[in-house]
């Protein structure tokens, strides 16, 4: 009939028969979670815990991280070790080391978490920030995106 409205899951349904009729009897396989893309810009930052976590998730997934936008900025930074990972070259990315907002952080935890921070970066990007940005615990040392595509990190 024509003009008659179909339910989505009726269209669904003819879809999914329609790609069992293919020749060899299989759908193609399509997985959404290994096909995703995760844009990430204008990232303030935030705990270092679970944004480690996150980034591990995302790595082990193959989810492909777009590092886009005007900045990205602490914790946001550690995108960059999430393995399938590209920077716009314009978008701003602001280094420190590891802090507590309200008591000292002792050495040994320092320490700790300064490599844990590290452990995300490309080899030239960890030096430095082993050896340098760190020690900046007031305000954000920058390096632009274009800075990090010259370190070897992909271009989106």
């Amino acid at each position: 009939m024509i003009g008659r409205r179909r339910s989505p899951h009726s269209l669904l349904l003819f879809v999914a028969l329609l790609l069992l009729a293919v020749p060899g009897g299989a759908a193609p396989h399509y997985d959404p979670v290994v096909a995703r893309v995760q844009v990430v810009g204008n990232d303030g930052g935030g705990r270092l815990r679970p944004r480690i976590a996150e980034v591990r998730q995302l790595k082990a997934r193959g989810v492909r991280v777009e590092i886009r936008g005007a900045y990205c900025l602490s914790s946001c930074t550690l995108y960059l070790g999430a393995g399938n990972v590209c920077v716009h070259s314009q978008t701003a990315f602001g280094f420190h080391g590891p802090s507590y907002l309200d008591r000292p952080i002792r050495s040994e935890r320092f320490d700790y978490w300064s490599r844990q921070m590290a452990a995300h970066y490309p080899p030239p990007l960890r030096r430095w920030f082993l050896t340098s940005a760190r020690f900046v615990t007031s305000g954000y040392v920058t390096v632009s995106g274009a800075d990090l595509i010259r370190m070897g990190v992909p271009r989106c």
